[in-house]
């Protein structure tokens, strides 16, 4: 029996997306291994509630920490002494910078192995193998554990959030010491970056703007668009295009961006470059629009339209608008 240790980050009342669909990959992975999925949760003055509620999506357990969260030691120190006491024998994360570092922490403290940007996890043989992109996303290494614990750290949006019909996780508190590196910082203030408003990891339509849309302005083209599709659309951006300071960073997509799996991606004005592919290749329909017949996107998009887009973007506008009016 192998049982899965998943962590689980929640901010203001809610758990979030990439967290929930480790819980849910965990709980599938640990059904396979026969044994058990359980989730941490790390705060001051957790809800029993929302702790409970990740049986939802397959936590048998969720064991409660008391403590300072945001930090990545206070949460290495809560991990290591769950996992030195109880039977685990994988600690799972999802995608995330938090992730990583509290990952990384942990695989140092127990000597384990661990692996990042992972975007796939099978079982096999009674273990877990993991498969990460590697070379620029042109191929796939994978990985197995010969150390006591494996770690596993998911790309962003690498695992999809299932609700298993299961009920309440029952909770326990987890008691543990704070090592004296985890209380030499402390959080301030929770501050929000330059554009944190636009919320691309969780948007169903994301209408993504590249140099093709020719100058800043150009981008109310897709907003307006975004707009009409209404309801979880937003826009999103490419490195080229933030890094000129036409849009928040927090819309940027790819390789040192973020990773986004909506609906319908449309991508107006993009080349196509692999480090933003990377970013936004597991949508599930690719629309691109280019004036370079030869642009890459193409190659991996479900629909390519040849065209200028200043003529093509307000006309997709007002069909969309004629169709959700009728």
């Amino acid at each position: 029996m192998a049982n899965i240790l998943v962590y689980a980050l929640h901010y203001d009342g809610a758990i979030n997306k990439n967290s929930l669909g480790a819980v849910s990959e965990g709980a599938k992975l640990a059904a396979e291994l026969g044994g058990e999925a359980h989730a941490l949760l790390l705060g001051e003055g957790v809800p029993q509630d929302l702790a409970a509620s990740l049986g939802s999506y397959g936590a048998k357990k969720a064991l409660v920490a008391e403590g300072p969260d945001g930090l990545a030691q206070p949460l290495v120190d809560a991990m290591a002494a769950a996992i030195s006491g109880g039977d685990y024998k994988y600690a799972l994360f999802g995608g995330g910078l938090l992730g990583f570092e509290i990952g990384a922490g942990l695989a140092a403290r127990l000597g384990a192995g661990v692996a990042m940007e992972v975007t796939n996890v099978r079982a096999e043989g009674g273990e877990l193998i993991a498969e990460r992109p590697i070379l620029g996303d042109s191929s796939i290494s994978e990985i197995k554990y010969r150390s006591p614990v494996g770690i596993i750290i998911g790309r962003l949006n690498a695992f999809e959030a299932k609700e298993s019909g299961d009920g309440p996780a029952v909770v326990e508190q987890l008691s543990y010491e704070l090592s004296p590196q985890a209380q030499q910082s402390t959080i301030l203030v929770r501050g929000e970056q330059r554009g944190a408003d636009v919320d691309i990891e969780g948007a169903d339509v994301l209408i993504a703007g590249g140099r093709g849309l020719g100058k800043p302005e150009g981008f109310k083209l897709a907003e307006d668009l975004a707009a009409a599709f209404g309801g979880n659309s937003a826009v999103a951006a490419t490195r080229a295009v933030v890094d000129a300071g036409w849009y928040p960073y927090a819309a940027q997509i790819g390789q040192t961006g973020k990773t986004v799996a909506p609906k319908l991606y449309l991508a107006a004005g993009i080349s196509g470059a692999i480090q933003h592919k990377v970013g936004m290749q597991s949508s599930e329909n690719i629309v691109a629009i280019n004036k370079d017949a030869n642009a890459p996107i193409f190659e991996f998009s479900d629909l390519g339209i040849v065209g200028d887009l200043n003529k093509i973007l307000p006309k997709l506008t007002e069909a969309v608008k004629a169709k959700k009016e009728s």
